[in-house]
């Protein structure tokens, strides 16, 4: 199509190769995973720890949080239905 799409590829074509030749050894892709792995362990410990600090702070948890919000917004369009209704009448 344009210039753009040209460039996504020609990039995409590059990162391809480029995670190849990085993978290409063996002990470097599992030294690779290794630390993929630590970095997962590490974020999961991390979120543990927030849980429990909110925990001991009286705070709601984040999942509170993102239910009420999806809560939240479903009143927002139940109340705008309802206006337009008022509205219509």
């Amino acid at each position: 199509m344009g210039i753009r799409d040209d460039l996504k590829k020609q990039a995409l074509d590059v990162s391809g190769k480029a995670m190849e030749k990085l993978m290409a050894d063996e002990k470097r892709a599992m030294a690779i995973a290794s630390a993929i792995g630590k970095v997962q362990r590490g974020k999961q410990a991390l979120d543990r720890g927030q849980e429990e600090l909110m925990k001991a702070l009286n705070f709601a948890p984040r999942g509170e949080f993102k239910a009420l919000g999806k809560q939240l917004s479903g009143l927002k369009r139940r109340l705008r239905e309802l206006e337009e209704k008022l509205d219509a009448l």
